[in-house]
């Protein structure tokens, strides 16, 4: 497989809410992603066959790197796509000399906890009722990867 990697900027924004609405019950708005990069965030997308299949959106915080979002197209899922834009963040934070790279993750959400964790990331605490769901709200697992 090919891969495409490409630094996301504000036109990107139609083709990565067409997945945000596909991947989530309780997607982030275009306003949240024009917020994100113009406060200095950044975005990276991830393409196969000429076709954008998932992104993900980064905060650089002193010698940390938080991941605010990260998305594969439902119907691209299961096939090893996660695992590698997972790694190209994880290159990037290595490059750039980051010490940890953190993230939260829905606890209902036991696919992408257990991505995370065969790529080094720890459980290290949860915020309670931090997610909402149908008829209430629910926990995120904090999970940290020590570069």
């Amino acid at each position: 497989m090919t891969f495409r990697f490409e630094k996301m900027s504000e036109q990107h924004l139609p083709i990565v809410m067409s997945i945000e609405k596909l991947a989530f019950t309780h997607p982030w708005s275009v306003q949240n992603f024009k917020d994100s990069l113009r406060s200095g965030s950044i975005g990276f997308l991830l393409g196969v066959a000429g076709q954008w299949v998932g992104y993900t959106v980064l905060m650089p915080v002193i010698d940390e790197l938080h991941i605010l979002n990260f998305a594969i197209d439902p119907k691209e899922q299961h096939k090893g796509l996660g695992k590698r834009l997972l790694s190209l963040v994880i290159e990037f934070a290595v490059d750039r000399h980051f010490k940890d790279i953190y993230l939260e993750v829905r606890q209902s959400n036991v696919i992408a906890s257990g991505l995370y964790q065969t790529q080094g990331f720890v459980e290290i605490g949860r915020r309670k009722g931090y997610y909402p769901v149908v008829g209430g709200r629910e926990d995120a697992i904090v999970m940290r990867k020590n570069l």
